[in-house]
């Protein structure tokens, strides 16, 4: 039986539990550490999981990027949760969300390939996930991720190891 939680948007509140959350991956070099000031300016895009006590156990994040794609951002759950089903909830949160914003594809750069294969994202065989068009233009995004999904070389220091995927959601 998998214990109760919520998901909700993220406040303001949340950046400092999200940061704890983060933290332990980070140094793992699972997830990026970012500073606090990047969790703020981005705070619309994160949804929260937490327990019935109202303690954050989760959190992820959707980072649109251009018209038919966005990014699964952040994806995290406290080591007492996890296996518990707070991820893929998150996850799927994230998803509906990517679709009620009419993108079509949500990208992720991730070491757990088990996990998101499970909710239907599969390794890019083809790197192009955009018109050369789109790539021109997302090459003046100031935003790393962005830079990731590009596969530029100045983030290839925080990304080595991690794999491309993408989901279609329609």
């Amino acid at each position: 039986m998998t214990a109760a939680f919520t998901i909700r948007p993220a406040r303001t509140i949340d950046v400092a539990p999200i940061r704890r959350l983060v933290k332990p991956l980070a140094d793992q070099r699972v997830l990026v550490e970012k500073e606090a000031v990047a969790y703020f300016e981005s705070i619309q895009e994160f949804k929260v999981a937490e327990d019935p006590d109202g303690t954050l156990i989760g959190c992820g994040a959707l980072h649109v990027m251009w018209e038919d794609i966005a990014e699964v951002r952040t994806l995290a759950s406290s080591p007492d949760w996890r296996g518990q089903g707070v991820g893929g909830a998150l996850l799927n949160v994230l998803l509906a969300q990517a679709e009620e914003l009419g993108v079509s594809r949500v990208f992720c750069l991730t070491f757990e390939v088990d996990f998101f294969k499970r909710h239907g994202f599969e390794v890019m065989a083809d790197q192009s996930a955009v018109d050369p068009e789109v790539y021109a233009e997302l090459l003046r995004s100031p935003d790393e991720g962005v830079a990731e999904f590009l596969d530029l070389a100045r983030v290839k220091p925080n990304t080595l190891g991690n794999t491309r995927m993408i989901r279609s959601l329609r």
